[in-house]
């Protein structure tokens, strides 16, 4: 496939909350559940879904994000509050099992539903990212101080507005985004309003995690992975910012009984660029069929 295929609109609901997303591929494919990155969506597979030839990629918009509803407002956005559901929804796609794809803060999310649900999950593939930077255990109350005070403070703020859709993309592109990433995720972000377009992901995705997970967390996430996982990297991604995540892979193949890794040129949002794309496409395909996945 070229990546031109186009996307089916999905609806589900799942313990009261309404989630969106997009599918492509046959009903009859590979069956793949792809979770996207922070203050993203679904849309954000819409370049490399279509090259995974012969699989059904289902995207969905996770909670607060893209067309999904937001949580209650006694709720919380933690990397694992959406896992209830993304379980409940992999039995909803009537799939016994499923690859699970993420790409930054999905594959963190990807990669605790894997160690968490081990017989929901045949394969892994995490995109520029694999498990959160473990944090200090000593900051423990100083990082549950700040879930409660930015968790109130965003509660009230009303959802971020733009004068027109080039402001919002031109602010993508100051914070590292492509020019043609920033567009392509642009409409699902965003809503009309009276005076300009409103972004409609819910303000408390911006707060301070409730608890951050250690060192021993993380090595115990990574231990619990029973599926053989695909990590593969952008060369102008996290990696070359940040040290700590660039020990990673090596750390990780350590604790994770079948790991590959795979470095690819492109930015963070590589997975939406046609060329690294295709790539990560060829990668991921090999990668199922050697492990017996696809």
């Amino acid at each position: 496939m070229t990546g031109t295929e186009t996307a089916r609109e999905r609806e589900w609901q799942i313990d009261g909350l309404s989630y969106r997303g997009l599918s492509w591929g046959p009903e009859d494919g590979t069956p793949i559940l792809a979770l996207h990155g922070w203050m993203d969506h679904g849309g954000s597979f819409q370049t490399l879904a279509p090259r995974l030839t012969g699989c059904h990629v289902v995207a969905p918009d996770l909670s607060g994000q893209g067309l999904s509803g937001h949580r209650a407002a006694h709720a919380t956005y933690n990397i694992w509050d959406d896992l209830p559901q993304l379980a409940a929804l992999i039995e909803r796609l009537g799939w016994a099992d499923c690859v699970v794809i993420g790409h930054s803060r999905g594959a963190n999310i990807a990669a605790l539903l894997a160690a968490a649900q081990p017989g929901k999950v045949r394969a892994l593939v995490a995109l520029d990212s694999l498990v959160p930077e473990p944090n200090d255990p000593a900051r423990f109350a100083e990082t549950l101080g700040a879930f409660v005070d930015e968790t109130r403070q965003r509660k009230g703020r009303p959802l971020r507005t733009f004068p027109d859709r080039a402001a919002y993309t031109k602010r993508r592109q100051e914070q590292g985004n492509a020019p043609r990433t920033s567009e392509a995720l642009a409409d699902r972000a965003l809503e009309t309003v009276e005076d300009g377009v409103r972004m409609r992901g819910d303000p408390r995705l911006f707060a301070s995690s409730a608890v951050r997970l250690t060192q021993a967390h993380v090595d115990a996430v990574l231990r619990a992975l029973r599926c053989p996982v695909l990590n593969i990297w952008a060369e102008g991604g996290v990696k070359r910012r940040r040290p700590q995540i660039a020990a990673l892979p090596a750390h990780a193949a350590e604790l994770v009984a079948i790991y590959e890794t795979l470095d690819l040129p492109g930015d963070h949002h590589f997975h939406m660029e046609d060329e690294a794309a295709g790539r990560i496409a060829a990668a991921v395909l090999d990668f199922l069929a050697r492990h017996g996945a696809a």
